[in-house]
């Protein structure tokens, strides 16, 4: 079956951690390891119940402060320095508007309930997509089976359609027992690659 719709995750595929100076040293100031950093914001209780909306970006960040015993000043710094490496990939952004020329493109990501303002008014490229689905807006996240079936739902495709991108292999394998075509993300031109062959039908 012919590919008719390319999904993309967002961290670590279209925005990456390109410098790791700031959140280090931001690590290096609290006295805590970065991986441990990491993973108060992204990997625990928190950080998991607002990716999957039942609490509000601004709640998490308030558990954060408290954890880290940061007045508001304290904790807006850190939001700052802690999100100051991240790169916007343009390039393959401008490659998704290519492709939404011949093909439906959607945005898949395991986030907060700010990410639809961040893509929007921030970093201004909503417009390379036909459709954004989000774990905050939804109340799922990825690999649940659920959330990929609500994305090619938004999209109007079947499994056999689409192909899904997506930098952690455990998401790369939730979308595969989906039926989805799936590249696991390690380089941008790596991922263009074995996209454009996918697309000349190859196999993934």
């Amino acid at each position: 079956m012919t590919i008719s719709a390319v999904i993309w995750d967002l961290g670590g595929v279209l925005l990456r951690t390109e410098d790791m100076t700031s959140r280090q040293a931001l690590a290096d100031r609290m006295e805590i390891p970065r991986e441990k950093l990491e993973d108060m914001v992204f990997d625990n209780e928190s950080g998991d119940r607002a990716q999957l909306g039942e609490i509000s970006v601004d709640e998490h960040w308030e558990n954060i402060r408290q954890q880290l015993g940061l007045d508001a000043a304290g904790i807006s710094e850190f939001r700052r320095q802690f999100w100051d490496g991240d790169r916007l990939d343009v390039a393959l952004v401008d490659y998704i508007r290519r492709l939404r020329g011949n093909y439906k493109t959607g945005l898949l990501s395991n986030a907060f309930s700010d990410l639809r303002q961040i893509v929007t008014a921030m970093l201004n490229f909503s417009d390379a997509f036909d459709e954004m689905v989000i774990s905050a807006e939804v109340h799922m996240m990825k690999p649940d089976p659920r959330i990929y079936q609500y994305a090619l739902q938004k999209l109007g495709v079947a499994a056999q359609e689409a192909v899904f991108i997506d930098d952690i292999r455990l998401n790369v394998e939730g979308a595969r027992s989906q039926g989805l075509h799936a590249i696991h993300f390690r380089t941008a031109a790596q991922t263009r690659a074995d996209l454009e062959r996918l697309l000349n039908g190859g196999e993934t």
